[in-house]
């Protein structure tokens, strides 16, 4: 296929382009200067579920909690696409039957190196 694209074939995506960005900053104008401006203590006030403010909420938080969310996503990606292999089991075949072992092989020697290091233990 030799296809040349010539600058007018993307106009209609710049049109869509800037009628959303015009919506969208057009939106943000009229909210803003037509909605309510009262300001009290109590309102201005951060909403935590009716429990008081305490301290900063700039307080560093471990890395150990972001690093299990970040396995916890990746792990749960990989066991989707087992969904698809087990539809499909017949249909595939050896050749598939093989891959998805090598698959399944690869996602239980991660997990086996971040038990090993430790990551899922709490200090």
């Amino acid at each position: 296929m030799n296809a040349t694209y010539i600058p007018a074939d993307y106009l209609p995506v710049l049109i869509q382009l800037g009628l959303a960005l015009g919506f969208i900053i057009t939106t943000m104008i009229v909210t803003h200067s037509v909605g309510p401006k009262r300001h009290s203590q109590k309102k201005d006030d951060p909403f935590e579920c009716g429990i008081p403010v305490q301290g900063d909420a700039r307080t560093p938080i471990s890395i150990k909690y972001f690093l299990i969310a970040i396995l916890f996503v990746l792990f749960d990606v990989e066991v989707i696409f087992l969904y698809p292999w087990a539809v499909n089991f017949k249909g595939l075949g050896m050749t598939g039957f093989i891959e998805m072992v090598l698959f399944m092989g690869l996602l239980l020697a991660g997990f086996y190196y971040v038990i090993r290091k430790g990551v899922l233990n709490w200090e």
